[in-house]
C-alpha cells in the first residue's frame, strides 16, 4: 500500500492488469486514497486512523511513524488491500 503497489484498481490501471478497477462498494475507480479516507466498506477500521492521526494527509499516514502505525492497524482491521 505504501509503494503504490496492491491488489486495487489503481494499480491495476497503472500496471494494465486485466482486473476489474472499480470498488466493490461501487465507486467507479479504486484508488489507495479512495480506499483509506472514503470507501464507506471500511469506516469502522478507517477510525483508527482518524482517532490517531492529528491529518489524514498523505504525509501524515505514509511519512510519520504514529501515521504507519495506525495505517497498519487500518490495512490489518480492514482486509482492504487484500486480494478477494
Amino acid at each position: 500500500c505504501r509503494t503504490g503497489h496492491g491488489f486495487f484498481g489503481e494499480y491495476y490501471s497503472h500496471m494494465r492488469v486485466p482486473e476489474d478497477v472499480g470498488c466493490s462498494c461501487g465507486e467507479e475507480y479504486q484508488t489507495r486514497s479512495y480506499i483509506i479516507r472514503d470507501c464507506d466498506l471500511h469506516t469502522t477500521a478507517r477510525q483508527k486512523l482518524t482517532d490517531s492521526l492529528i491529518d489524514m494527509t498523505d504525509k501524515t499516514i505514509f511519512g510519520t511513524n504514529e501515521g504507519i502505525i495506525a495505517l497498519s492497524e487500518f490495512i490489518k482491521e480492514s482486509g482492504a488491500f487484500e486480494k478477494t
